[in-house]
């Protein structure tokens, strides 16, 4: 990332980067299912939604999920609901608040930018106490539209009121910093339950080996 500089303001991608899904898998297996079965879940929910943005429709991140547990499971409407209602009762994971509170305390404004559904990313960083580390909690849901589309990346640093060039996101999704970087913002992607960052992607992304390594880099870049 060559002649780029330090951010003003940092977004965090929210499902798996910031909040930990847990919950959701528990209650997967409180309704007989396998816990491994949210990993395939979580996917097709992700394809789903993609495929719907790239054919140039569009549905919301709850109708996807819906979409996706039905095509592996049995379970009916309402236990899929309660499953999607788990979402609300997401914590951060233990390494979030530390690199938040790192972020702030360099003057750096902290956001989170999602197209999950609305208030996932409110409930989760009140529930993790790290809410007044947050200045907003943006959903692409807002302008009908799904990450890794450039538009999401661009209405997010038109509502901080930051030039693209001056933002960058952060995420364990090598999908979403591509597109941060595509739209050109800066980007700075770690492991969660990604190996590796893909070597068919933008080239540009700061790969670091966890959350504090891709905190460390970004502010390392010159003001």
């Amino acid at each position: 990332m060559s002649g780029l500089r330090r951010p003003e303001v940092i977004a965090f991608d929210v499902n798996e980067t910031l909040l930990d899904l847990a919950p959701v898998r528990a209650s997967l297996v409180e309704l007989g299912e396998p816990a491994d079965l949210l990993g395939t879940v979580f996917t097709r929910t992700l394809l789903t939604g993609f495929a719907s943005a790239a054919a140039g429709t569009w549905c919301r991140f709850r109708d996807a999920f819906d979409a996706a547990l039905t095509q592996v499971s049995d379970l009916s409407a309402a236990d899929r609901g309660r499953v999607a209602e788990a979402f609300l009762e997401l914590a951060p994971h233990p390494d979030v608040e530390p690199a938040l509170r790192r972020l702030t305390a360099a003057g750096v404004r902290v956001v989170t930018l999602t197209h999950g559904s609305p208030g996932v990313a409110e409930a989760g960083v009140e529930r993790g106490g790290i809410a007044p580390l947050v200045e907003r909690s943006m959903s692409s849901e807002v302008i009908r539209a799904w990450k890794p589309a450039r538009e999401v990346y661009l209405w997010a640093a038109g509502v901080c009121d930051v030039a693209p060039e001056r933002m960058a996101l952060v995420a364990a999704h090598g999908w979403d910093v591509h597109g941060a970087l595509r739209a050109g913002l800066g980007g700075a992607w770690f492991p969660r339950t990604e190996r590796a960052y893909p070597g068919v992607y933008d080239p540009a992304a700061l790969v670091a080996g966890d959350l504090a390594g891709a905190v460390d880099a970004l502010l390392a870049l010159p003001a």
